[in-house]
């Protein structure tokens, strides 16, 4: 692993950072900026223009016009791919610096931003570069005198709009397979993480890889992000975030021209546990690990276990040790293992709902406030928190904390199992753990998630769909599915006769 490039950094973060319209740097129409703040102790990291809704306007039409001159989506298909790989090896390049970012930023450990977030972030790329010249149309039968056949063809523009939780590498996720279809992009970060975009942004501009307004970034809040969803010059919105704003960006969508969306929302994501399990700690282990790491902000951890009551308290005897024994701390310091919280308002949302927890009867079994690194720091750190005899109607059990506080709660039969896991609002994944291969592939298509995880939580690759049911979204991110988010299908008639 390289060291962290703080040095650079502390240089870099001086400037104000400003919007990239038309290839071009911009202060927004207004000059207004907003802060980034370090979580780790609320510092000041640096100013970022602040989008308004004139901003988007002109993000908008510099994107159409690149569009429609098809300086983009016309070029040759081993060029646009040469191009996407070229992004990739970029990433690659910078990656210590990027890192760096992600984690001073996030909050991330910079382990975890430099071999967790980093290395996808670049591979991304290279996929959907492979993709490029493979995706066919169809020869449709039909009655004879005609021929008809499909083809898939770039949407237009795009509009992306990025979560805080993995800045860059949710980004990337949308950014590749939108760019390899020939689309022209406007990405918006989170206003609390939009720092890695920022600096990928320069190295695409520095490179001159990409023609003109093909990619534009607009940073800023809540104002901006509901100008791209109301935008009638955009036709199509990818969303990664909370349920309740992603339904606010389909009202949006649909209150202006019926732009195409995309939404990969939240999770309450149950993890079952059979008592037929043989190797109980790596059971453990590995669900620990899947709920914990990053802080607890991942959409698909794992955040209820239903455990059979029979293995209950030898289950917990074995993840509480595990709980107790995390070090919360500077994010930049090896031995730390869990940095803050990504923002201030998050920190304090995660702490009512531990309250929460507590007043509706769950019993405390670790955690359950602060670390104590937060009053050294002034930072947003909470230690790992885990409720047992949760029950499956106590608002912690159905609301998505996204944060280190995990609910146990027991089972006696498969069915029980079954219907605890299906039942909150959400359907984003799900886990399940048996050494009876019957029960479980029985249980693992009666569970109603996107996807599924037999006796390994958290399984990911590019080829896989990303993306959930119910209220955790709509579509799908990674894959060919990722690509037909980003194409539409046009049937062609010929008459010959």
């Amino acid at each position: 692993m390289q060291p962290p490039k703080l040095d650079w950094a502390k240089s870099w973060l001086k400037s104000t950072k400003q919007l990239y319209i038309q290839g071009a740097w911009t202060p927004s129409v207004s000059q207004e900026t907003f802060d980034s703040i370090n979580p780790s102790n609320k510092e000041k990291l640096a100013a970022l223009s602040l989008a308004g809704k004139a901003d988007v306007d002109l993000a908008v039409k510099s994107a159409r016009t690149a569009f429609e001159n098809a300086s983009w989506r016309g070029m040759n298909r081993r060029e646009r791919a040469t191009v996407l790989r070229s992004i990739a090896q970029l990433i690659r390049s910078h990656q210590a610096e990027l890192a760096t970012l992600e984690t001073l930023d996030n909050g991330k450990t910079y382990q975890e931003s430099f071999y967790d977030d980093l290395p996808e972030s670049a591979d991304v790329f290279d996929y959907y570069a492979g993709w490029i010249d493979k995706i066919y149309g169809g020869s449709v039968p039909v009655e004879k005198g005609f021929i008809n056949f499909t083809q898939h063809e770039a949407l237009g523009v795009c509009a992306l709009i990025v979560p805080w939780n993995f800045p860059l590498l949710l980004a990337c996720w949308k950014i590749a397979p939108a760019l390899a279809m020939g689309n022209t992009l406007i990405v918006k970060p989170s206003p609390f993480t939009s720092l890695t975009m920022v600096r990928v942004f320069e190295l695409i501009h520095e490179s001159k890889i990409l023609p003109a307004g093909v990619l534009n970034l607009v940073t800023g809040d809540l104002e901006a992000g509901e100008a791209l969803s109301r935008h009638s010059g955009i036709d199509k919105i990818s969303f990664t975030g909370s349920t309740a704003v992603g339904k606010k960006v389909a009202e949006g969508a649909a209150s202006s021209n019926l732009k195409r969306v995309s939404l990969e929302l939240g999770g309450k994501s149950p993890n079952i546990i059979f008592d037929d399990v043989k190797d109980l700690e790596s059971v453990v282990a590995r669900s620990f690990q899947a709920m914990f790491s990053h802080k607890g902000e991942k959409c698909s951890e794992p955040t209820r276990f239903i455990i059979h009551e029979k293995i209950y308290s030898e289950f917990v005897s074995r993840l509480i040790p595990k709980a107790e024994a995390i070090v919360c701390g500077d994010p930049f310091d090896s031995k730390t293992q869990q940095g803050p919280q990504a923002h201030e308002g998050h920190y304090q949302k995660i702490l009512n709902y531990i309250e929460l927890g507590k007043k509706e009867g769950a019993k405390l079994l670790c955690g359950g406030g602060r670390d104590p690194y937060s009053e050294k720091s002034g930072g947003f750190f909470i230690r790992p928190t885990i409720f047992g005899d949760v029950k499956n109607n106590m608002r912690i059990a159905q609301e998505e904390i996204f944060g280190p506080v995990l609910c146990l709660i027991k089972f006696q039969t498969e069915e029980e199992a079954i219907a605890i896991a299906n039942g909150t609002p959400y359907g984003l994944a799900a886990g399940v753990y048996s050494d009876d291969a019957k029960r479980a592939h029985r249980v693992a298509t009666q569970l109603d998630a996107g996807m599924v995880f037999v006796n390994h939580y958290g399984c990911y690759d590019f080829a896989s769909p990303f993306g959930g049911v119910k209220q955790s979204g709509w579509g799908k991110e990674m894959a060919r599915h990722s690509l037909e988010e980003y194409t539409k299908l046009k049937s062609v008639w010929v008459r010959y006769s």
